[in-house]
């Protein structure tokens, strides 16, 4: 791959030594609007950053857009946003104890790493003047022209980690926790070896559709699903980012219908009532079926016509026509689905959510149903529809000969053979290979090489636009024309990564559960899957940092301690499998043509019974799986009590100091004098006097209780020596 003007192999560009101690950027555009609005907003917009302690500098961007370079004022106001920041985290359960006020002997004790630094700025800009931010969200209400807001790459850095990671073939502990230290709190990889490991053994040994390799592959599945919710909780301690979740921030786009006071706290609290959000999301569920029903036609009419071209239709152009199917769904599939998402989009909207979280994890789930049907159907379609019934259904595919009928040379070629039907076993085999293997290497380059094609091709475009106007005289100087020198290298790149598209964590996150979704239900049919997956994964994780550092603008920080909603659609996937895996064993056990030899001799009652066994199965395994997992100790856990044990200790010898400070018993005593006992005598002969004070008064100190005991205790044990003669 040639290398780009943003590359880390230009390590000499003086424009990649330096961040000029920019925090952040912020990328405004007034192309749209006329030059008194663009005015007013461009001087609102530096008010803002300027009463939450930001300096600013604007530089010239790319096509009428303006470049604000931010930066703490000083770090006095750095401190009070730390102090608050880590506050919250303490009234939220994330911190164990209170953050001391001195703040700078705060942050020597426990450093400021970068992420976190760039966060706590990000939210400044970014939070709502009552939560003590300047409010400005990018592309909403009254900031829309505001573009993007973004920190800039450390190239140097960058440089070196693409390094270290192209030159080593595992990753270590540390690698992870840099990863956090520079990008956040947002390892699947490792957990495929062993998966990896089995499947190459299985292929090797037992050959597909193995019940062996079944039953490993779906316990495999359960410990990984469990361990990871294990695993979310040991990293989120280790990071200190647990209950990190309970941090709500509001959504800007939140309608409220009423304002009232908390009767508990008596805050003021905007209120969207619950029914009412819940009569909204019962659209889901038309949604979802309308979702399969559009999705699952076109699927299923371009299964039925590979099904006709492949295996019926016997004239010219076959080897071509087969390759009909493949064009409409690659350019059907992605039409339908863009169309689906905004309409989700929009339904999420709709619904009304208060908090960004919520949010996020509602679109989240509608996203996952879309990817669900178009990434599984085709399979289930081949595996429940195709074998136990292609022999009836070929009868009814005439309808497709149509999309042949012009190349064909006579009806005999769009017709089955008198012979009869005849059923590819290895049609499932070769379709899971495509998925698993073919279909990964074709997203590899989609995220990686096509990006890069387009950004190169548009700035091929953009200079020879820009070549064009100059020779007809209409061209408008290039914003760098004025740059000061000292500024131009580092100005220039700056323009284009402000032009780079943002980095979305979800993206990566939907790739590696749809991926563990092939491998929990369709792995028996190829048990090389995980091999692929594992191969394919480790060659992932390099392209995707280069894609981060270079392809993609640097993501801001943001704090998490689970992956939400994926979490559920694990969970989900694995209990699919256990499934869809004792279906798959029961249907394809004999080469792929049944129990019985024949997909016309399998029992219904037997491949129902194997699936309820297989359910109930995983249903206690999963059960003692959990139960195993929980009994486990780790370093982050350890931490947890280790950190909960030194606070309470803390606050108990605190108390406890403050108890010694007050006098003894004895003390008090040796300071009671004949005139307190007069005064005492004076108030009982008055009458003043209580009940209470008066039955406490009776012993002064424990050396008069000690001794009305002692006389208590003899003439007790006189009366029994008397009685005893």
């Amino acid at each position: 791959m040639a290398s780009s003007p943003t590359s880390p192999t230009h390590s000499r560009d003086p424009g990649l030594q330096t961040n000029m101690e920019v925090d952040y950027v912020i990328h405004y555009q007034f192309a749209d609007i006329d030059r008194s609005q663009a005015t007013q907003e461009f001087e609102n917009l530096t008010q803002a950053l300027a009463s939450v302690g930001l300096a600013t500098e604007v530089r010239v961007g790319n096509e009428q857009s303006l470049l604000i370079f931010t930066r703490v004022a000083s770090e006095q106001h750095l401190f009070g946003e730390v102090y608050r920041s880590r506050v919250r985290d303490w009234i939220n359960g994330v911190r164990a104890a209170a953050p001391k006020r001195e703040t700078e002997e705060a942050l020597r004790e426990e450093p400021l790493y970068e992420a976190e630094r760039l966060r706590i700025i990000y939210q400044l800009i970014t939070n709502p003047s009552a939560d003590g931010g300047a409010g400005i969200t990018p592309k909403e209400g009254e900031w829309k022209n505001v573009d993007s807001v973004f920190p800039l790459h450390d190239h140097v850095h960058n440089k070196a980690w693409i390094k270290k990671w192209s030159t080593q073939w595992f990753l270590k502990p540390e690698d992870i926790d840099e990863i956090r230290n520079r990008f956040g709190e947002k390892s699947y990889f490792a957990a495929l070896i062993f998966p990896a490991a089995i499947g190459a053994s299985a292929w090797l040994l037992l050959g597909n559709y193995s019940l062996v390799y079944a039953g490993v592959s779906c316990l495999w599945c359960v410990v990984f699903v469990e361990y990871w919710k294990h695993q979310e909780v040991d990293l989120a301690v280790r990071w200190g980012v647990r209950n990190v979740s309970r941090i709500e921030h509001k959504r800007k786009g939140f309608n409220y219908e009423f304002e009232t006071s908390d009767p508990v706290t008596g805050e003021k609290v905007q209120i969207f009532p619950a029914t009412t959000r819940l009569q909204r999301q019962l659209l889901q569920i038309p949604f979802a079926i309308a979702a399969a029903l559009l999705l699952g036609t076109l699927i299923a009419t371009c299964f039925g016509i590979e099904i006709f071209i492949s295996e019926i239709y016997n004239g010219p152009l076959k080897s071509i026509l087969v390759f009909l199917p493949t064009g409409i769904l690659t350019t059907g599939i992605p039409v339908l689905t863009g169309i689906l998402t905004n309409f989700a989009t929009r339904l999420n909207d709709y619904e009304n959510y208060e908090t960004r979280g919520s949010y996020d994890d509602s679109l989240t789930e509608k996203i996952f149903i879309l990817n669900f049907i178009t990434s599984y159907l085709p399979i289930f379609l081949t595996a429940f529809v195709y074998v136990p019934f292609a022999s009836m259904i070929v009868p009814y595919l005439d309808v497709f000969s149509l999309t042949c009928k012009p190349f064909a040379e006579n009806d005999k070629q769009l017709k089955a053979p008198d012979t009869g039907f005849v059923i590819d076993p290895s049609r499932l085999t070769k379709q899971v290979i495509y998925f698993t293997v073919t279909a990964q290497i074709v997203n590899q380059g989609m995220e990686v090489v096509v990006p890069y094609l387009k950004r190169r091709g548009m700035t091929k475009y953009k200079e020879m636009q820009n070549e064009r106007a100059a020779k007809k005289g209409g061209t408008a100087p290039p914003p760098s024309e004025n740059d000061e020198p000292e500024e131009a290298a580092f100005l220039t790149r700056v323009r284009k990564e402000s032009e780079l598209d943002h980095y979305d964590v979800t993206t990566d996150l939907r790739e590696m559960v749809l991926q563990f979704g092939y491998l929990s239900l369709f792995s028996v049919v190829w048990p090389l899957t995980a091999v692929s997956f594992l191969v394919n994964d480790w060659l992932e994780l390099r392209t995707d940092a280069i894609k981060i550092c270079v392809e993609m603008r640097r993501p801001t920080p943001w704090r998490a301690d689970t992956i939400g909603p994926w979490l559920d659609s694990l969970a989900f996937l694995t209990w699919l499998g256990s499934i869809t895996t004792s279906a798959i064993v029961y249907l394809f056990s004999n080469n792929g043509l049944g129990p019985d030899g024949s997909p016309a001799e399998i029992k219904g009652w037997a491949l129902l019974l194997s699936i309820i066994f297989s359910e109930h199965l995983f249903l206690v395994v999963r059960w003692m799986v959990r139960l195993a997992i929980s009994k486990l100790d780790s370093p982050g856990r350890q931490k947890e009590r280790r950190e909960r044990y030194v606070v309470r200790q803390q606050y108990f010898e605190e108390s406890l100091n403050e108890t010694a400070k007050l006098p003894a018993m004895d003390e008090l005593n040796q300071q009671m004098n004949r005139r307190t006992l007069e005064d005492d005598a004076r108030e009982t002969s008055l009458g003043d006097s209580r009940a209470e004070d008066r039955f406490w008064g009776r012993q002064r100190g424990w050396k008069e209780t000690a001794a009305v005991g002692r006389n208590l205790i003899e003439s007790t044990s006189t009366e029994k020596e008397k009685k005893a003669q």
